[in-house]
């Protein structure tokens, strides 16, 4: 993309008023990103610690996670496995877009995470959309989470209980309200409190390995199926036309890295927009192929009859399988914190915004906000995860918030750094790369309002 002559929203009055605030906030900065400090001169002085290599993987571990357990169910709805990898393909096109863009603006307006671009791009109204959808969809991401949780330790307490199930014979130390809560408040809650959050550098490898791990198990039980299991219906086509975008939210939710991404191209060594397409090229094939194994192989294994996740459609005494939910577990423990902490300092930053007060003035009240913030967070993300047992009915809702941050910002962004370039004459480029903003934007808002409306109308009230 062409750096034009000229400056990205070079009159800041529309937000300037926060901009002490929101700096001092530094909202969303990655925990496992070493970054320099935020000034005009160290700009694309290769002053950042990681190398392109060091940046493909952090940015398909921010990719990889829990959403892969839903992709078999995804590759279901889309009508199979030709139209499941088709549908990604075309997706990955404006995945990997949406991602240099946010590099291109970055690198234009000096801005270091993704919703301080936004703003510094399209002004004060998106960016504040910007802000509360991701503390949205971090709060959505945090139920689906517990509910993951819930739904592995279900799986593997009926392997331990060997007990025959008879009416009225189950015990309260079973049931799921209880085993959900338990390990939240033991588990989670802790670890949700602390201001910085170190310890996520040992989660990001974690992380890594079970991920790998359960695409491996799914496939070699695909390889190699239990001698138990029944031929099962393989649908070749969706069940109607309009089937096939339900299985967008999914790998909207799975592909969803960009909000991070800003941060990992601001630590590069050579933060390049060049250097930046190979990086995210390479790290979207990676996690591309990984969900399309699990995803095609887990569908092939359970055809129609294949759960919202994925490991629920296992038998509960399989051993490889009991380990692969004790990764997630362990996984989704590690990274519900960092999903509250990314939240809580998007409502830190616009609480800091609103009232105009900076970190040094409130330095007193910070730590009672933050424990009223995080217990109130952490409260109502559980109890909605008791009543919402279905995870699909969860990444319906998020995942039309993920299209947001693949298409609508990305390509308001683009859009506006366009027209805000000093050019005596439009060139032939100008003009397509307008055109394709509008196109993002337009795709991601018919993505969003469609998943919406269906999450609504059909999942919510069913």
């Amino acid at each position: 993309m062409a750096q034009g002559t000229g400056s990205i929203n070079s009159d800041y009055k529309d937000w300037e008023w926060s901009a002490d605030a929101g700096e001092r906030a530094r909202l969303l900065q990655s925990p496992s990103v070493e970054t320099v400090p935020k000034s005009g001169e160290s700009q694309g002085n290769g002053l950042g610690a990681t190398s392109a290599l060091g940046a493909v993987f952090i940015v398909v571990n921010a990719a990889l996670g829990a959403g892969l357990l839903n992709f078999p169910a995804a590759f279901s709805m889309a009508g199979g496995v030709a139209a499941g990898i088709g549908l990604q393909m075309c997706m990955l096109i404006f995945i990997i877009g949406g991602l240099v863009i946010l590099a291109y603006c970055s690198q234009a307006s000096n801005e270091r995470t993704y919703q301080e671009v936004v703003w510094a791009v399209c002004g004060k109204v998106p960016g504040v959309l910007c802000e509360v959808a991701i503390a949205v969809y971090t709060f959505g991401t945090c139920i689906a989470f517990l509910i993951i949780i819930g739904d592995q330790e279900d799986k593997i307490i009926a392997a331990l209980v060997t007990e025959p199930e008879e009416a009225g014979s189950s015990h309260w130390y079973t049931d799921r309200k209880f085993t959900i809560s338990i390990t939240a408040f033991l588990l989670i809650l802790p670890l949700s409190i602390p201001k910085e959050i170190g310890f996520q550098k040992y989660a990001s490898s974690l992380s890594v390995i079970g991920t790998w791990y359960v695409t491996a198990v799914i496939i070699i039980k695909y390889i190699w199926p239990d001698k138990e299991l029944v031929p099962v219906e393989i649908p070749t086509s969706p069940s109607t036309w309009t089937a096939v975008f339900n299985a967008m939210p999914t790998i909207c939710f799975g592909f969803q890295c960009h909000v991070s991404s800003v941060p990992v191209f601001n630590s590069m060594k050579q933060p390049e927009v060049k250097t930046w397409g190979a990086v995210v090229t390479a790290a979207m094939v990676i996690a591309l192929f990984v969900y399309t194994g699990t995803g095609v192989c887990g569908f092939l294994t359970f055809g129609a009859s294949v759960e919202q996740d994925v490991l629920l459609s296992y038998p509960s005494n399989d051993i490889p399988v009991a380990l692969a939910r004790a990764f997630i577990i362990l996984c989704v423990l590690t990274s519900y914190p960092i999903l509250h902490f990314c939240g809580r300092a998007v409502l830190e930053g616009l609480w800091l915004r609103y009232t105009g007060v900076t970190v040094e003035e409130d330095v007193v009240r910070e730590r009672r906000r933050r424990l009223l913030q995080t217990v109130s967070w952490f409260l109502l993300t559980l109890l909605l995860a008791l009543f919402i047992p279905d995870i699909g009915k969860v990444i319906s809702v998020i995942g039309g918030l993920a299209a947001c941050f693949i298409f609508v910002f990305p390509g308001l962004c683009l859009i506006q750094a366009k027209l805000s370039e000093i050019q005596e004459t439009r060139a032939i480029s100008w003009w397509a790369q307008v055109s394709y903003g509008v196109f993002m934007v337009t795709l991601g808002a018919f993505i969003f309002g469609q998943t919406t409306a269906n999450a609504i109308f059909v999942d919510l009230t069913a």
